[in-house]
């Protein structure tokens, strides 16, 4: 029995599931629950797979290790796929219509200095029809290698499956990475491209909050040069930012709390565009701009506490033969209306190429 097997089967018997695969690697793994039963993050000190909602004052999701059972294979394509061109999605004009009014808004908001920088976002609503669970995980896994690809589901929560670029952080033991990623354009045959001004001044300011975050309590803080990534169809600029938590100064959950949510998916300051966002967009979050991953998994000895936790970008949930996809884009005072509803668009469609 495949992994992809063992995914059929429990979501027959409607019992919770989580199926990764990290980025860039030939293995998929899977958690499989035994229970029903909903558990929940306390203090991060458990050993599972997390699912966090974008606010974090609401409880995580835990999928334990000791109330699962764990399986992983190696991950085989025999031919490649490409993106579904031959389907239309019809735009919704009305969705169009309140995106640009909330992202000026935005730009009001951000001339009038209330926050240097805030991510809005849509949730788009489509209709499903012969929706195929395990064809269009196939899909997500082989057109996105470099993404962390996910199908995750509780039959007392839902079902969930992404393909995002970025990392929240890898920790082993005490030494930690995390990533600022900002900027978005459509890939056109080359990772050599030029950036604008907005794109560059948001991508630095999302590294310079996350360093002053962890700052105090951390050492041998290092980044990296930015350097331009690809995502499916889409570039962004990226920088890789370490270092060691300091002993004593912090646990897991201080450091968390630090990084999330990241101006990459909120805003800066944090606490004034958290408050915009869940007043202003006109649906919840819930887990998308959250984080998922393995927590505190013990992989080269029985003492080694290693968690690999990503941004819950690019994803969708599926519900009632409907898919609700979640997109979003950071505004500055330079951010023009019209061509951030455009990087939506190309952000949605990611994702239809799934479907």
């Amino acid at each position: 029995m495949t992994i992809f097997d063992r995914i059929a089967s429990q979501y027959k018997l409607q019992k919770p599931f989580v199926v990764y695969r990290k980025p860039s690697e030939n293995v998929i793994s899977g958690y499989f629950q035994k229970t029903k039963e909903v558990f929940f993050v306390d203090d991060f000190t458990e050993t599972g797979f997390v699912f966090s909602p974008f606010d974090n004052q609401e409880k995580a999701i835990l999928i334990p290790a000791v109330k699962s059972v764990y399986f992983r294979e190696s991950l085989i394509f025999e031919a490649p796929l490409s993106f579904a061109k031959n389907k239309r999605f019809v735009a919704d004009e009305s969705a169009k219509t309140h995106h640009l009014e909330l992202v000026n808004i935005a730009i009001e908001e951000i001339k009038r200095k209330q926050f240097q920088k805030v991510v809005v976002s849509r949730r788009e609503i489509v209709p499903l029809s012969n929706f195929m669970l395990l064809e269009s995980f196939k899909k997500l896994l082989q057109i996105y290698p470099n993404a962390f690809g996910y199908i995750w589901f509780h039959p007392k929560i839902g079902l969930w499956m992404g393909a995002t670029p970025e990392t929240l952080l890898s920790l082993s033991e005490d030494r930690f990475k995390t990533m600022s990623l900002a900027g978005t354009q459509v890939y056109n045959g080359s990772t050599v491209v030029s950036w604008q001004s907005k794109e560059l001044e948001e991508q630095a300011l999302v590294t310079r909050f996350i360093a002053s975050q962890i700052k105090e309590i951390a050492v041998h803080l290092k980044t990296s040069e930015k350097e331009t990534v690809k995502a499916g169809n889409l570039l962004h600029l990226k920088t890789q930012i370490s270092g060691k938590l300091l002993r004593g100064a912090s646990n897991l959950k201080t450091l968390l709390n630090a990084l999330h949510p990241t101006p990459a998916v909120c805003g800066f300051p944090r606490l004034q565009t958290k408050k915009f966002i869940l007043e202003r967009e006109n649906y919840q979050r819930t887990f998308y701009t959250g984080f998922l991953g393995e927590l505190n998994v013990g992989r080269e000895s029985i003492d080694s506490k290693d968690s690999s936790l990503f941004v819950n970008l690019r994803c969708m949930e599926i519900k009632n033969n409907t898919a609700f996809l979640y997109v979003g884009g950071g505004i500055t005072k330079d951010s023009i209306a019209q061509k951030e509803w455009e990087e939506t668009v190309s952000k949605s469609a990611v994702m239809k190429a799934i479907l």
